[in-house]
């Protein structure tokens, strides 16, 4: 599943639309239900004529990966487009856009956009595009180092050669790459609705960085098996980095302000997100070629600039995460999520301790409270607003979780990719699992009201097998991820509208125009508006333990004033909990909007049998919200015969946990960088837990 529009997504669109239901006639054939990779099944009695036991049976099957691939004329005399062996070689390979399921299970091939040439077949958007063709190619050569299958080392030739046709060789966009092409081979540089830039191939864009991905990986592993055509994908990769060094690049060192923040000024479109898939393919690049010192320098430039995103931290939203889009501190998604694990790769070609730390804070702060808020949902703007999950989202987590996990001996991130991997299997918001190892088909994603778009495109199929990839490389963290198949509890952060309160005074609810402000949303799509001597009181269920309270004002409000005081009430006891700004000095700069909707975390914690909390205004403020956070985040999951429960400390002190669960149970403790602290413990019925400062505490059962 893909936002329709990607470049529309990567503006700040704040919600990432189900895929594309069909309109179209069916192009291709259509794939049986039943398709099964053999490779799966002779996994899966391997044991049988040895008298060994049998291995788990692999969980990667590119069976619906290799059935979205279809042939696809290289046309001859087209400007600026050639590919290697091409008079010879007159065809490549390239994975139609989507796949919508049909009512028997069988599967239909359709492109972008809607049909406007039933005769040709040709869509507003095209058949194939470059963002595909670059990660399917990334599969292939993952598939082909991994488990030496021959027929995966031919697809990623194919599809490398492709890929290096939409790339522009000649003239003034040299380097840069057509998005879409439809299914006869015509390029469609300016598909309709125009994405940005348009044409394609005039500036540096998403579909550029990932083909650097590819051609960096593939150069890797071409060089030895076949050195004609590496030597091939190291020009176009040289290419592509002298078309970046006259965009991104050339800015390097520079930065820029988005509402009162600073960033560096030298990412790829301004996005972190499409840095890092280009960093993904320089890591393995670097590595192979080390003597190219302008591919060092731009790896060591964009990882330099991922590692600058970093925000937050301990008990401060977004509690580490390593933010996708220059132009907004308030806005963080799941989709094109990899930069903890391209810096961590990066960290470990160049040496540098530091980004791993990045990387580590990243994975262990951030995504185990993402985790324990429900998992990698499509948007935090600031508040877990988009509550769609998709594959890219889960599989940049996984991979994140492993690089970092084996970049540092974190054993706690290993479990934690186990605990994020089951989504997969059953333990997802749907409670249903939505990858079948047997045929190779995933969903397109699931619903923020829980239902599944049981489509599968090629991004969700590419996502997915990376994911397969990773958990069969590291069975350990396979056997966490397939034991489990159902969540059990989620209490991480929860939201609180301020327009729900009791108001007095002169407060009053604004509807804005918009919910999105073109960088984040106003939470519930209000906000209070209140003056000096106004209160706000918000009811809350009584809460279960202590809690942080984290309140949302715009801070870009020029006409706020002053701060709000801010108590908690549990029964006849009342509690300060410090005060919040209602107002910075926070310059617009890049940024789309003067509204700067940043949470604020409280000095203050509210108890536990806290049911209210009050704001008591002084001066001018828009209130949006308030987000609870428990001291202690909880993440429950559960299979046949196990449990495992995850606890997150969003405070900088070691925290005392009480446990519910019977006994008898293992604890294993893990610091904030994710590494283990001491042994495991076997503790019985209703224990007490330490969870460290930062860190989290995983509690298992069989």
């Amino acid at each position: 599943m893909r936002p329709p529009h990607k470049t529309a997504f990567r503006r700040g669109l704040a919600t990432i639309a189900v895929a594309a239901t069909a309109t179209a006639i069916a192009i291709a054939g259509q794939l049986p239900a039943s398709a099964t990779d053999a490779s799966t099944a002779r996994n899966a009695s391997a044991g049988a004529s040895t008298g060994q036991p049998a291995a788990a049976p692999k969980l990667t099957n590119l069976a619906h990966l290799n059935w979205l691939l279809d042939s696809v004329p290289l046309l001859s005399g087209v400007p600026g487009h050639t590919t290697y062996n091409q008079a010879s070689e007159p065809t490549a390979t390239a994975p139609w856009v989507y796949a919508n399921r049909n009512a028997d299970g069988t599967f239909t091939h359709v492109g972008g956009g809607s049909i406007t040439d039933a005769a040709k077949g040709y869509y507003s958007q095209g058949s194939f595009d470059a963002d595909d063709i670059s990660r399917s190619a990334v599969v292939y050569l993952r598939d082909w180092a991994q488990n030496h299958t021959a027929s995966s080392k031919q697809h990623a030739y194919e599809l490398l050669r492709e890929l290096t046709y939409l790339q522009t060789s000649s003239g003034p966009n040299a380097g840069n790459v057509v998005l879409w092409q439809q299914h006869d081979g015509t390029l469609n540089p300016s598909a309709i609705p125009i994405e940005q830039p348009n044409p394609s191939d005039s500036a540096e864009s998403f579909w550029l960085a990932r083909t650097v991905w590819a051609l960096g990986e593939g150069y890797a592993g071409f060089k030895s098996a076949d050195p004609a055509f590496a030597q091939f994908l190291q020009q176009r990769m040289d290419l592509a980095l002298g078309s970046l060094d006259h965009q991104s690049l050339a800015k390097y060192g520079t930065t820029e302000i988005a509402n009162g923040v600073k960033v560096p000024g030298w990412m790829i479109v301004n996005s972190a997100g499409a840095t890092s898939e280009a960093v993904l393919g320089l890591s393995a690049y670097v590595k192979a070629a080390p003597g190219d010192q302008a591919a060092a320098t731009a790896l060591a430039r964009y990882a330099e600039g991922i590692d600058l995103m970093t925000s937050g931290g301990i008990g401060k939203w977004p509690f580490g995460a390593i933010l996708p889009e220059e132009n907004s501190p308030t806005f963080w998604h799941a989709w094109a999520g990899m930069e903890p694990a391209a810096l961590s790769k990066a960290a470990s070609v160049l040496n540098r301790s530091d980004y791993q730390k990045t990387a580590a804070i990243d994975t262990a702060q951030f995504t185990a409270q993402l985790l324990a808020t429900g998992g990698p949902v499509n948007g935090w703007t600031p508040t877990p607003a988009d509550q769609t999950q998709i594959a890219y989202g889960v599989d940049s987590r996984v991979e994140g979780l492993i690089a970092v996990a084996d970049a540092t001996n974190a054993s706690g991130l290993a479990q934690l990719a186990g605990v994020q991997a089951a989504w997969y299997f059953g333990a997802n918001p749907a409670g249903v699992p939505v990858y079948d190892p047997a045929t190779g088909v995933c969903v397109d994603g699931i619903n923020s009201d829980k239902t599944i778009n049981h489509n599968c495109g090629a991004e969700s199929s590419i996502h997915t097998e990376l994911s397969m990839l990773a958990l069969d490389a590291h069975p350990d963290v396979s056997r966490i991820a397939t034991s489990l198949n159902r969540t059990t509890a989620t209490d991480g952060l929860t939201v609180v509208e301020a327009e729900s309160g009791t108001l007095k005074g002169s407060a009053t609810i604004v509807t804005p125009p918009s919910a999105w402000t073109g960088s984040a949303n106003w939470s519930g799509g209000k906000y209070v508006q209140a003056g000096a001597g106004d209160t706000i009181t918000l009811t809350l269920p009584p809460l279960q333990g202590a809690h942080r309270i984290l309140p949302i004002a715009d801070l870009g409000n020029t006409s706020g004033s002053g701060t709000t005081q801010w108590t908690a009430s549990a029964g006849a006891r009342t509690t300060n909990l410090g005060s919040s700004a209602n107002t910075t000095d926070a310059p617009q700069g890049i940024a789309p909007t003067t509204v700067y909707l940043q949470p604020q975390t409280l000095p203050g914690t509210a108890p536990d049998g806290t049911t209210t909390l009050t704001a008591h205004v002084g001066g001018a403020v828009n209130l949006d919200a308030v987000m609870v956070q428990p001291v202690v985040s909880h993440l429950g999951l559960a299979g046949t015969n196990t449990t495992r429960d995850v606890y997150v400390n969003g405070t900088d002190q070691r925290v005392r946990q009480h446990l519910s669960a019977a006994g008898p149970v293992t604890v294993q403790r893990f610091d904030r960088f994710g590494q283990s602290v001491g042994g495991p413990e076997m503790l019985g019925s209703h224990a007490a837990i330490t969870v460290e400062a930062g860190g989290f505490t995983v509690v298992s059962s069989r």
